[in-house]
């Protein structure tokens, strides 16, 4: 609660209509008022605990202190710390997505021949569509810190926490993703009995998320701690266990999974090769798929951990980097076309797209009409020319495609549509669910300073 001095008080430069407004702009302030009475009568009034004034009056008579004594306050002197002005931005980071710095190219549009509205109406199609999430499951804490300069002792940077918070990663968030674009989800996965455990349950709760996890004691929850300054990562740190599942738990895991296949539509497989999903749990589950009819789709990433995407085999869509397709083929050398051909020969997906961070990404698709033999291929750049955030963008370009194209999209739709999702994604800083409104947002018609943009690049080009 924060008071502020009326303009009768001597000394005040500015008006108190305008000192009140920056006041009440601060995050941390639940209540301001201005003082029309003197200080110490509305602190006998309202008997705060603690009073606080600024450094400048610590040496100089104070009546506020009489006040305090009658009922046992404290009367503090502070100037606050210059960090903390900084919560707000932090804060403003996580939760609202900076989307003026996406793009929409439209000459790829006209080049598959579909319109906004087209994505407009195959979005609303996710609304009670089923899908099912099965793999890792990954709590990712964020901790902002105040640089504070190098080490006297050694070349060390150091730094100092002024928040903190924690989001759900890994398939949580893919299922996440699924739930608050509109579909029904069923998430399957295992976990640590620990408090990250806890935290995950709670917030795939809060996202309507019907998660089954079944309690592992052979490992934690995989923590990933992020130590991020001035917008940039620094440092990160995993606690995990990289060990398979035992085969009784994965028997279970696969009986749970398959009596859920009945009701559902796309089976999503999202994972970080942190053990979860054996290959002999992958093979089970794929050739349930399979007898079922349901498309499905697999993500399997190699960023610290090893992997190899191609072991989903059949799937209508892999989404690899292209490090990972190239682990997965142990091909190094090759182009960019040739190496999603390779892979989707390994692998006899449908479709494979090679997500190429800043360049964008890759699609090599299936040929649509019946007999023809030639895979196509087209690119994206990225829409996003000002990420916040990178992580989680293979998340989301997952999800929001693979709903797309299950939901009878075509691939060239399916991956704008992604691309679109990932864009929002990176545009804040953390794990959120996708927004269905910043995606409707997104997807409104071409207006001419569009299209003026577009032009200007194409001339640039």
């Amino acid at each position: 609660m924060v008071g502020v001095a009326g303009d009768h008080v001597p000394g005040a430069l500015l008006p108190a209509k305008l000192r009140f407004d920056g006041i009440t702009a601060i995050g941390f302030v639940d209540y301001a008022f201005v003082m029309n009475a003197a200080p110490e009568d509305i602190i006998r009034v309202l008997q705060p605990t603690i009073v606080v004034k600024g450094d400048e009056y610590e040496a100089k008579n104070n009546p506020e202190q009489a006040a305090v004594d009658e009922y046992g306050g404290k009367l503090m002197f502070s100037s606050g710390e210059m960090r903390f002005s900084s919560f707000d931005l932090l804060k403003r980071d996580i939760l609202e997505p900076n989307l003026s710095s996406i793009i929409r190219p439209q000459d790829y549009l006209e080049r598959h021949g579909f319109s906004m509205r087209d994505l407009r109406a195959t979005m609303e199609k996710f609304k009670g569509f089923r899908v099912t999430v099965i793999g890792d499951l990954i709590v990712d804490e964020y901790v902002n810190c105040e640089a504070l300069g190098m080490s006297q002792e050694d070349p060390t940077l150091v730094v100092t926490p002024i928040l903190q918070n924690r989001f759900i990663g890994g398939a949580g968030i893919v299922a996440s993703h699924a739930c608050t674009l509109g579909a029904e989800v069923s998430y399957f996965s295992v976990a640590g009995t620990d408090v990250a455990a806890d935290f995950a349950r709670e917030k795939l709760q809060e996202y309507n998320v019907a998660a089954t996890i079944f309690d592992d004691d052979s490992r934690p929850t995989t923590l990933k701690q992020r130590f991020r300054a001035a917008g940039k990562t620094l440092l990160r740190v995993s606690h995990l266990r990289q060990h398979d599942i035992e085969p009784k738990l994965a028997r279970r895991f696969i009986d749970k999974v398959k009596s859920g296949l009945a009701a559902c539509d796309l089976v999503i497989f999202s994972d970080f090769n942190y053990g979860c999903l054996p290959q002999a749990v992958v093979d089970e589950l794929i050739t349930a798929c399979v007898e079922r009819n349901i498309p499905f789709v697999a993500d399997s990433q190699s960023s610290s951990q090893m992997g190899d995407v191609s072991r989903f085999k059949g799937a209508m869509l892999l989404t690899p980097t292209e490090r990972e397709a190239r682990l997965a083929i142990r091909d190094y050398n090759s182009g960019l076309v040739v190496l999603a051909e390779k892979l989707r020969q390994q692998s006899r997906a449908d479709n494979i797209i090679l997500t190429l961070g800043a360049e964008g990404i890759l699609v090599h698709a299936k040929p649509e009409a019946e007999g023809e033999e030639e895979w196509l291929t087209d690119r994206l750049p990225a829409f996003n020319i000002s990420p916040k955030d990178t992580a989680g963008a293979g998340d989301s370009l997952i999800t929001c495609t693979s709903m797309a194209m299950a939901v009878g999209a075509d691939i060239w739709q399916s991956m704008y549509l992604g691309s679109i999702a990932a864009a929002c994604q990176i545009s804040r800083v953390g794990n959120i669910p996708l927004s269905s409104t910043d995606l409707m947002q997104e997807l409104k018609d071409f207006s001419i300073t569009d299209k003026l943009l577009a032009s200007s690049n194409q001339l640039k080009t």
